[in-house]
């Protein structure tokens, strides 16, 4: 029996599309002006020190931080002090109504179905957990982040590794064996499915060959109930 769901979003819940051709750039843009504004005020400096360390480069300055920012966004880097720049400037995109969070029409529905059910839902993504609230928190349905129970990011372990997957388990409390994973990402399944989890592939677009997971092209095509434990 499932007693817990646990989403990623890109690609998962979201278009991919809408990350990278909407948040991505929007941050990017903006970058600059903001860390020379904040960069001596909390979170922000806080959050250069931490980049410092993951670079070990304890006397960049934070124009040679920003480079480095700039560097990781064009490799998609998943680097937490990275994330959580985003994640702040994203929430004056938010709240200002630059954009709404994209959510396929096929995941509310099903959501609310799981919650009504009984089963604990939670978020698993790169982006910060701040990032992931505020995108279900001013998406396209408006603010589902009732239905939520927790939120984990990279400070719980990259997502094709293992060990971070017995974290989620270890946290929630829950047998691994009773967690279903969502992805779109089969490496990400390998890794949860090491883990003892259950997993389901999203896929919206091209079928992966490379994959063996079970895969569906919709949210409502998941039947945790039949998803053997």
């Amino acid at each position: 029996m499932i007693r817990a769901i646990v989403t990623d979003i890109e690609g998962t819940t979201s278009d991919i599309r809408f990350v990278h051709n909407v948040l991505f750039p929007y941050a990017r843009e903006r970058l600059p002006a903001f860390l020379n504004a904040q960069q001596y005020i909390e979170p922000v400096k806080t959050i250069l020190d931490n980049l410092r360390e993951e670079i070990a480069q304890p006397d960049a300055t934070t124009a040679d931080l920003l480079d480095t920012l700039l560097q990781f966004i064009d490799e998609d880097r998943k680097s937490t002090p990275l994330k959580a720049l985003q994640g702040i400037i994203w929430r004056d995109g938010y709240v200002n109504g630059d954009f709404t969070g994209h959510l396929y029409p096929d995941v509310l529905p099903a959501l609310e179905k799981w919650k009504a059910q009984g089963i604990d839902l939670y978020v698993y993504s790169s982006g910060s957990v701040a990032a992931q609230k505020l995108l279900f928190g001013y998406s396209d349905e408006g603010d589902i982040t009732h239905l939520f129970s927790g939120y984990f990011d990279t400070l719980v372990g990259a997502k094709r590794e293992v060990q971070s997957y017995r974290n989620i388990a270890e946290q929630l409390g829950v047998p691994p064996v009773q967690i279903l994973f969502l992805s779109d990402i089969h490496q990400e399944l390998d890794a949860a499915e090491q883990a003892g989890l259950r997993t389901v592939q999203l896929i919206r677009g091209d079928d992966d060959a490379a994959s063996h997971h079970h895969q569906v092209s919709s949210f409502d095509h998941i039947k945790p109930e039949q998803i053997p434990s």
